[in-house]
């Protein structure tokens, strides 16, 4: 019991954290409703003694002296032995105790849809503020289990956690009430009640394991089902399903065998708890009938209140143990509230204004991890504004990491990142994100209308002229605005799943075609014209060189046939700045690294 005493203020503790002390109410009405209740039963004591003449004389002096008291209570509203009365009375008792309890379970659906809300939005609102590392750092399927599975099996807990908390508040009313009405009677129950809840400990401990595993699990299966899902055209197109297969249907067999586990511990429970009441009820009334020879009717209030009593008690075992088995999800969320807490992203105070003067990045180092070196080892450049400006170098060689340092989505481990001369820890981190647009390798395409993925849901292109005027003219610019035309939905055609029904170079151009819509000063593209095919790809080219001189433009290329224009050449290797120049400097150059690529791809 020591364990249960420590853990049940424990999670109240989390609960609040969450609800506040408006969860207490719940308590408050099912305590009154216990007591109108508990008046409605001795109310049993002037009634039996009115309808049976020779109760007073063979109840025990306690229950006498209630039912002296309660006749006494009716006498002062002039009730005395009014049968009527007194039904009128208990009816009362038990439409209040039934209003009261209404308003318990109410408030406690409340409570659970307002958990719902601050579980999910504030969950939702660490996850847009974490810090890429970390982001990085796990798969999908942990934040999915967790902001959708495990906060829904969390409302779960918390609706039998605060039916153990009304439990625990009825058990004590009636046994407070047993004691009064008499007192071994009340002795009984409870030292019978924590018998039986001591003995069930073991149940307790064992369905809190398999809560745990469950919830460790179902993360793991969403995890392999997200990756099965993404990868499903490779899969299904090299035969590979059933490898993935394996694994996810262990996964569910697991999760199969702790569900029936949990499902037999709560069968049992539930099977044991009425038997052994009725098992003491009979026990109770063969010793008053066969040992003490007293006839039963003048204890029947205290049967009923020990009966009530020891039912209860026996509820409060199959809360907490529905508590226990769920309790590992609301477990995993709060602890992964800590950890956000932990892992969000430091914001600086100063709000930066539209790009000025430029960029330069001072004595850059980055790793990923300490253990494994630098992937970028003293970093030293300045991008212009409105210039433009290429990274160049084999996979591998620091490029994506520097554009991610770009971003201020990386901190670097030493040098800074000065935008317009403010170091990247003091910027105020949307102020700089807003002005930037990325075109990233990983095609990025929303499953909703074209429209709305280039505009990003600015509002109804068909009802504002002015938006629809920039969604064709970035659709122009990304040379997508013709096949558009071509669709029978046109502009409100649905792309569908990360953009399906679209090849991938439609996705491509649709990704470029939003950041160009965006009007930024920074424009970053990341390989952005690698699936498109050569005539596409010149095209975009051309509407980008148009930008030249408009807003400053990082390009990361393999193809260097696409950074003919640029401004200035950077080039990497091993995470190092090796060459920078011009692009016709560093061609001619018979000894530069960018010489010998151009000649590779035979420029």
């Amino acid at each position: 019991m020591s364990s249960t005493a420590r853990d049940i203020p424990h999670y109240l503790r989390i609960f609040q954290t969450y609800l506040g002390a408006r969860m207490y109410l719940i308590f408050a009405l099912t305590l009154v409703a216990g007591l109108a209740e508990g008046v409605g039963i001795l109310m049993l004591l002037p009634l039996l003694q009115t309808l049976d003449a020779n109760g007073a004389e063979t109840a025990p002096a306690e229950l006498s002296g209630i039912s002296a008291f309660l006749n006494n209570a009716l006498a002062a509203f002039d009730l005395q032995n009014a049968t009527v009365a007194v039904l009128l009375v208990i009816t009362v008792a038990f439409i209040v105790k039934g209003a009261l309890t209404f308003g318990a379970l109410g408030f406690n659906a409340y409570l659970r849809g307002q958990l719902l809300r601050q579980l999910k939005a504030r969950l939702f609102n660490a996850y847009s503020k974490m810090n890429y590392g970390y982001y990085a750092s796990r798969d999908t399927g942990h934040f999915i289990n967790l902001i959708n599975d495990q906060i829904n099996r969390a409302l779960l807990s918390f609706n039998s956690f605060s039916g153990l908390g009304t439990q625990i508040i009825s058990a004590t009313v009636y046994i407070t009430l047993a004691f009064m009405v008499a007192w071994r009677f009340g002795l009984m129950a409870l030292t019978i009640g924590m018998v039986l809840l001591a003995l069930f400990r073991w149940i307790n401990s064992y369905v809190r394991t398999l809560s745990r595993k469950t919830a460790t699990e179902t993360g793991h299966l969403a995890k392999q089902l997200i990756q099965t899902l993404h990868g499903f055209k490779y899969l299904t197109a090299t035969g590979q399903n059933t490898k993935l297969g394996q694994s996810i249907n262990a996964s569910i067999g697991r999760l199969t065998g702790y569900q029936i586990r949990t499902g037999i511990a709560q069968a049992f429970t539930d099977a044991v708890r009425e038997p052994i009441a009725v098992v003491f009820i009979m026990a109770i009334v063969l010793v008053q009938l066969i040992y003490l020879q007293q006839p039963l009717a003048p204890i029947l209030v205290s049967i009923l209140l020990f009966y009530r009593g020891l039912n209860a008690m026996l509820a409060i075992q199959g809360s907490w143990q529905g508590t226990l088995e769920q309790i590992g999800s609301i477990e995993l969320v709060h602890q992964e509230f800590a950890t956000q807490r932990q892992h969000q992203e430091p914001d600086g105070t100063r709000p930066i204004g539209p790009l000025s003067q430029g960029i330069r990045l001072q004595n850059l180092h980055y790793s990923y991890d300490p253990q494994l070196g630098d992937v970028l080892k003293d970093i030293s450049l300045e991008i212009p504004v409105r210039h433009s400006v290429a990274f160049v170098g084999e996979s591998g060689a620091g490029k994506s990491t520097l554009v991610d340092l770009l971003t201020l989505m990386l901190k670097p481990r030493e040098g800074q990142v000065l935008i317009d001369g403010v170091p990247g820890d003091a910027i105020q981190l949307a102020s700089w994100r807003q002005q930037i647009g990325y075109v990233s390798q990983e095609t990025v395409v929303f499953d909703d209308s074209i429209a709305n993925n280039i505009s990003l849901w600015a509002g109804d292109h068909r009802q504002d002229a002015l938006l629809e005027r920039g969604i064709h003219e970035a659709a122009r610019q990304a040379h997508i605005a013709h096949f558009i035309e071509t669709l029978p939905d046109g502009y409100d055609t649905l792309v569908g799943d990360r953009g399906l029904r679209l090849s991938g170079g439609q996705r491509q151009r649709l990704f470029i075609a939003r950041e160009l819509f965006r009007r930024p000063n920074l424009l970053i593209l990341d390989e952005a014209t690698s699936a498109l095919d050569s005539e596409s790809e010149r095209a975009i080219q051309q509407s980008i060189d148009a930008l030249k001189g408009q807003i400053t433009v990082v390009i990361i290329a393999h193809r260097l046939s696409t950074i003919r224009n640029v401004d200035r050449v950077y080039v990497f290797d091993q995470g190092s700045l090796i060459e920078q120049g011009s692009y016709e400097g560093l061609r001619d150059c018979d000894e530069s690294r960018f010489g010998k690529l151009i000649a590779m791809q035979a420029l």
